[in-house]
């Protein structure tokens, strides 16, 4: 086994840096809720590894589908079809209302992004695409002109027709309105500006059911709907991307079935592959359709692989097999509880928001004013590393530190308490 003071040498010479920094250890192994560090630290993950292992680390049901993949095909050229790929597109339709009834499987969730821009694109002629302040929707080229989080700046202009409409968050209201009285005027002030923007040139309005990366931002009640109103209105499609929602995560299949408004195209991603690179496009037969007339190309190396088909398999077998969803609704609502009562213990804690296992817990010097506190979030988070709990904690500007608290669905209430209780300890260490 190579030294880890080697190792690190290799890391400083051979290794691209491509966000922050490393965590300070090497991993060895998972399993369930913890990963394993060389030095035999058992570390509980809040994370489901990037917000994708939501079955776990190395899920037994998996593994068994990763060596029947092995005994039949891995990849094939990209016009072949296998049964698993076309079996996992209907068990896909089988869950969704009519009108999401075709599936595109492709590796990641930017690919499943840009194939449903080209979608909308290609079938109503426009070429304005609309997202969320805040939004993190992938970092091809594309989708990154969409994504509104981070990674914006040094790279040249992003794609013409990019727009973004300000991100519902309520503890933070840009209008410093109430929730109750507001009517939802950041929508209505958003889609003006737009109209005012646009050159008559709409293609898709792309937008996360809640925002993960810009603090675990749910969209109020109400507001889904109405946007695919105005979507409609312009002759836009709304694309929903439930990259971290889907698949149970908020205590349903998808997020969109708590707001009672079906999205026209669907993406998938992080949760359809639990931990494997896996995404899906969903769209109606009709959109399919015009796209196929019009030439739709979108042939990538990867595209209806079978190997993470079977993968996509085993998980839906396990997420009705499990009730996973009712699961997260369940162990959700025992960590939502934990989180408020250190809420009511520690001032620091502004708000505790989410569905499900997908809860986010902002971090502010004074609750009172909400003043941000960013560099307390990030000493919480070294804490509780050192610990032996791994917490997500986003910063972008205006927010406190809002940690992405969002372990695997199979998480159990012990480990929930576990969890509970080193962030106690850590918040104590910091802010107490």
């Amino acid at each position: 086994m190579t030294d880890d003071q080697d190792l690190w040498q290799a890391v400083d010479d051979h290794v691209v840096r491509y966000g922050g920094s490393f965590a300070p250890y090497f991993v060895e192994r998972a399993r369930g809720s913890y990963i394993y560090a060389r030095d035999g630290r058992a570390i509980l993950d809040f994370t489901s590894g990037q917000m994708c292992a939501t079955l776990g680390h190395n899920h037994p049901d998996v593994l068994a589908a990763m060596r029947r993949a092995m005994e039949g095909a891995l990849h094939l050229f990209s016009g072949m079809l296998s049964e698993p790929v076309v079996v996992l597109c209907k068990r896909l339709a089988g869950l969704l209302p009519d009108g999401l009834d075709k599936a595109l499987l492709v590796s990641t969730g930017s690919e499943s992004n840009e194939a449903a821009l080209r979608m909308a694109k290609l079938h109503t002629g426009g070429f304005e695409v609309v997202g969320f302040t805040g939004s993190w929707h992938g970092m091809t080229a594309g989708v990154s002109s969409s994504t509104y989080a981070a990674g914006r700046k040094g790279y040249g202009p992003a794609a013409p027709g990019s727009m973004a409409l300000p991100a519902p968050n309520c503890y933070r209201c840009l209008l410093a309105m109430e929730r109750a009285s507001c009517g939802l005027a950041c929508l209505e002030l958003g889609f003006d500006l737009l109209d005012r923007q646009s050159v008559g040139a709409g293609a898709a309005v792309i937008v996360e059911p809640i925002l993960s990366v810009g603090g675990i931002v749910e969209l109020p009640p109400g507001y889904l709907p109405q946007l695919k109103e105005k979507c409609a209105a312009r002759g836009m499609l709304l694309v929903l991307d439930e990259a971290q929602t889907g698949l149970g995560r908020v205590g349903a299949n998808f997020a969109f079935e708590q707001q009672g408004t079906a999205p026209d195209i669907l993406t998938l991603s992080k949760t359809l592959g639990a931990g494997l690179p896996l995404a899906a496009t969903v769209t109606s037969a009709a959109v399919e359709a015009d796209c196929h007339e019009k030439g739709f190309l979108y042939y990538t190396s990867h595209v209806s692989d079978p190997l993470p088909a079977e993968i996509g398999l085993a998980v839906l077998d396990v997420l009705a097999r499990e009730r996973l969803a009712e699961r997260a609704e369940e162990m959700g609502a025992h960590l939502r509880a934990g989180l408020e009562a250190l809420q009511q213990r520690y001032e620091c804690i502004g708000d505790v928001r989410g569905r499900g296992l997908l809860l986010g817990m902002e971090v502010v010097a004074d609750r009172a004013r909400k003043t941000p506190a960013p560099e307390l979030g990030a000493r919480v988070a070294r804490r509780c590393l050192e610990l032996g709990l791994s917490m997500n904690i986003a910063q972008l500007p205006g927010l406190g530190g809002v940690f992405r608290i969002a372990p695997p669905l199979t998480v159990s209430r012990d480990e929930l308490d576990q969890g509970l209780a080193i962030l106690d300890e850590a918040l104590a260490d910091c802010a107490g």
